[in-house]
C-alpha cells in the first residue's frame, strides 16, 4: 500500500493471466521498469517508473491469491472498517466477489462489484 488516508486509493494492481508478458510491454510502452515480487512458485512484479524507487503499480498472475479476482486494472481504496464497507456494499445494491483476504500484518482487503458492474477492491488498514 503506499496510501494509507481513509478515502484514498492505496494501490493499484493489473491482474492478467500472464503478467511476464504484460508487465513487458507496460515496460516498453511506459518506461517503467519491474521488480520481481515472489509468490512462492512464481513472481509476481511491481512496477516502477524511471528515475525513481517507489513503485506505482503491480501486475500480477491471475493464479494462486489472485485466481478468484477479476481480470484487469483493480483500485483498492482505503477504508476505515471493511465489515461494515461490506455491509454498505451489500445493501446498496453491489457485490462482494470474494472472501475477505489477509494482507500479512499490514491489513485485510476483499473485492466488490458496484451497483454499475464496475470492480475495485476496499483495503482496511492494521
Amino acid at each position: 500500500m503506499t496510501e494509507s488516508k481513509i478515502g484514498t486509493i492505496g494501490w493499484i494492481d493489473l491482474t492478467v493471466d500472464n503478467a511476464v508478458d504484460v508487465k513487458n510491454f507496460y515496460a516498453k510502452v511506459t518506461g517503467w521498469t519491474e521488480h520481481a515480487f515472489s509468490m512462492g512458485d512464481y513472481d509476481d512484479f511491481m512496477m516502477i517508473p524511471k528515475d525513481s524507487e517507489n513503485p506505482v503499480s503491480g501486475i500480477c498472475h491471475r493464479k494462486g491469491g489472485n485466481a478468484d479476482i477479476p481480470k484487469g486494472w483493480m483500485l483498492y481504496i482505503v477504508v476505515d472498517n471493511l465489515e461494515q464497507s461490506v455491509a454498505d456494499v451489500n445493501a446498496l445494491g453491489g457485490q462482494v466477489l470474494t472472501d475477505v483476504k489477509n494482507y500479512g500484518d499490514q491489513g485485510k482487503y476483499v473485492y466488490i462489484k458496484d451497483p454499475s458492474g464496475s470492480c475495485c477492491a476496499l483495503f482496511q488498514m492494521t
